[in-house]
């Protein structure tokens, strides 16, 4: 207990209090940004992942876009209702569609990439080069820990 009149010593905010706070600012950001061309953050990154991983199923792209089974079949329907991605059944197990951009989803995903890279760079503006490297990487390295 600390007696009347003395000061308590101000703590450092905890790590991941910060990097939620982070991840929350880049969400509001990434959200205004994805919204501007018809399709939310999760879309963007569902749209990110296809580009990277050309032909995943929709259980696959939905575990790289960090959301549920039933929250990817969902997406990739809408996605397809906005002929920003197709699916064709899998050449080997026809009960497998395989999930693939189309130029319009193309041509969405470049112009939010564009967006989003100008919000990473406003990001990391006050820090050096190496600086932000050492960043990507001990944030991979969190991230590895945790994945176990």
């Amino acid at each position: 207990m600390i007696p009347a009149g003395e000061e308590h010593p101000v703590a450092s905010p905890r790590t991941t209090y910060l990097v939620k706070q982070l991840e929350l600012a880049i969400r509001a950001e990434m959200d205004a940004i994805a919204g501007e061309f018809g399709v939310t953050a999760l879309q963007y990154t569902a749209l990110s992942v296809l580009a990277r991983h050309p032909g995943l199923s929709a259980a696959q792209m939905a575990r790289r876009s960090f959301v549920s089974a039933q929250a990817g079949n969902e997406m990739v329907a809408i996605l397809e209702r906005k002929s920003l991605v197709t699916r064709t059944p899998d050449a080997s197990n026809r009960h497998i569609k395989r999930i693939n951009l189309t130029s319009a989803g193309h041509a969405v995903l470049s112009r939010c990439d564009a967006q989003i890279d100008e919000l990473e760079n406003k990001m990391l503006n006050a820090m050096a080069p190496a600086d932000i490297e050492v960043l990507r990487k001990a944030l991979a390295a969190c991230v590895q820990s945790l994945a176990g």
